[in-house]
């Protein structure tokens, strides 16, 4: 199989919580699937973020809890090399879509909720837990964990026929 080019990009505000456990929730799940799936790369980045943070120490702890590493990530900001080279977007709230679709009007890629596809009544927004206690962060890495098979469901549907 040919390498993929591009990849797919976690989007939160700062990149240092949200998107951060999203990216390694999803490549880890990405692993357990076929091909061209388990090839593609999983990133993420902010919309306003600063270059270089560590993740929050307790983005850290609550991925460690369920057995991902989290300790090397450094932030990065949305740059439009990333966004050239996105097959598709995942963000945490509207608001980073809005923000997104903003600052780069010309997208190709499409720009998704990570919890769009999750049924009524479960809420499409994954809020900041940033700054809270680490139920808070272990309340946001379970939310995503929830919305993985409805994102990996979307990416075998929409994603891979267009990879061809």
């Amino acid at each position: 199989m040919a390498k993929i080019s591009g990849y797919i990009t976690c989007v939160c505000t700062a990149n240092t919580c949200r998107s951060p456990m999203a990216e390694r929730l999803l490549a880890h799940a990405l692993l357990a699937e076929d091909e061209p799936l388990r090839s593609i790369s999983v990133i993420s980045a902010g919309v306003s973020s600063y270059e270089g943070e560590r993740a929050s120490e307790n983005s850290v702890r609550a991925l460690k809890k369920v057995g991902l590493d989290l300790s090397d990530h450094f932030s990065h900001s949305l740059t439009p090399e990333i966004v050239e080279n996105s097959l598709v977007f995942f963000c945490m709230t509207d608001s980073h879509q809005y923000l997104l679709k903003e600052f780069y009007p010309n997208l190709k890629a499409p720009v998704l909720l990570f919890r769009q596809f999750m049924e009524p009544p479960a809420s499409t927004q994954l809020p900041d837990p940033y700054g809270m206690q680490l139920e808070a962060y272990e309340n946001c890495r379970d939310n995503l964990v929830e919305a993985i098979p409805s994102c990996v469901q979307y990416l075998r549907e929409k994603l891979v026929p267009n990879l061809k």
